[in-house]
């Protein structure tokens, strides 16, 4: 017998929406309310509101907190700023990535981790492991926290009519904490579409007045609720790597090309943390003769290709794709892949995608597919 998926607070009300939900990491949580494809350009032209409480939220408060962090995870959080954001990993010993995370340090003694949420389990048990020998408590947040986001060009605007927070003076990956439509909230310009946007964490009680709130404002605006459907196409647009494909344990951060969250240079715990001579080991293998590098492809024709097809050239496999969607922003399929490093520059021709037995013409290019203007 399998267990029930969880439901987010906001789980009637997708209902009553129209969504059609769909199991994603053990949650009910909505793939779409109508079009993905008008979903994803409301996001890119206007704005998107998300559900995202299935995330995993954990916090680390005390005197040793940061140095906790600095040992569990890759990147440097004890020199975090109060009120900043920063994207990290966590990995094995041996170098692979068991989940990319954001740290918010919310107070000089307390961090949150917000983790995926098929992760959200396996990074609480590690940092709990690896935190016991400082003085620190780890705290399961999960269930005291919803996750609203609202993501777009006019989500700026949406917010700034429910709220007092400065938001002109919130940067990007920061955090501050607000009301919002008399919701205490944590505001923070993060976000994981490649666009402007706000992810507010509240209490699961205030989800729903939250909800209804920054709908009625963005009504004039264009706003639309938007499910994970589109949101993994913006993504992919963005060239935002996703954990289970881009990532996993049989990858480093600088088999992924994101070897500059990893900080050899941290003044904590004498410059150790787990994985360090793994990844000192995969930081030279990167430098001198990468096996594979993650590129972008572009399809020349309409066929889809999806994680798992592999990539061709001269009648070889030379990479396998890791994520794939038809575009809605450039109007073809596109794909990231890892791919021998032979053939990885941008501009490269000749390589392919193997459909379902054809062959199918890819251009690669560098990533990300879209940036938005600033």
């Amino acid at each position: 017998m399998t267990d029930a998926p969880r439901r987010t607070a906001l789980d009637a009300l997708h209902r009553t929406l129209g969504a059609t939900m769909t199991d994603f990491a053990g949650w009910d949580m909505p793939l779409r309310y109508g079009s993905e494809r008008d979903e994803h350009v409301a996001v890119r032209t206007r704005a998107g509101l998300f559900d995202l409480s299935h995330m995993g939220e954990i916090t680390l408060t005390g005197p040793q907190a940061g140095q906790a962090l600095d040992f569990a995870l890759v990147g440097n959080l004890s020199a975090l700023a109060v009120g900043r954001a920063r994207y990290t990993m966590i990995c094995e010993a041996g170098g692979g990535i068991l989940d990319d995370l954001i740290v918010y340090r919310l107070a000089e003694q307390e961090y949150m981790v917000v983790a995926n949420a098929s992760n959200a389990q396996v990074v609480l048990d590690a940092l709990t492991e690896r935190a016991a020998g400082f003085e620190t408590e780890v705290r399961d947040d999960r269930e005291n926290y919803a996750l609203l986001a609202v993501q777009g060009p006019e989500a700026p605007g949406i917010l700034k009519s429910l709220t007092d927070a400065d938001l002109d003076g919130l940067k990007y990956y920061a955090g501050l904490p607000g009301t919002v439509a008399g919701v205490p909230a944590l505001i923070a310009r993060t976000g994981y579409t490649g666009e402007d946007g706000f992810e507010l964490f509240v209490a699961p009680g205030d989800a729903e007045r939250l909800w209804r709130a920054l709908t009625d404002a963005g009504t004039g605006a264009g706003l639309v609720p938007c499910g994970l459907s589109c949101r993994d196409t913006l993504r992919l647009e963005a060239g935002m790597p996703l954990y289970g494909h881009e990532l996993t344990t049989a990858t480093t951060p600088f088999d992924a090309g994101l070897g500059r969250v990893v900080k050899f240079d941290k003044t904590t715990n004498d410059g150790d943390f787990v994985g360090r001579e793994a990844l000192a080991a995969a930081a030279e293998r990167a430098a001198t003769a990468p096996p594979r590098k993650l590129v972008g492809l572009i399809a020349e024709g309409r066929r889809v290709p999806r994680a798992g097809f592999s990539v061709v050239a001269d009648g070889a496999v030379v990479g396998e794709v890791t994520s794939g969607a038809p575009s809605p922003t450039l109007g073809k399929p596109i794909a990231i892949a890892y791919v021998d490093a032979a053939h990885a520059a941008p501009g490269t021709k000749g390589v392919s995608v193997d459909i379902r037995g054809s062959h199918e013409p890819y251009e690669v290019v560098a990533l990300p597919f879209y940036k938005r203007e600033r």
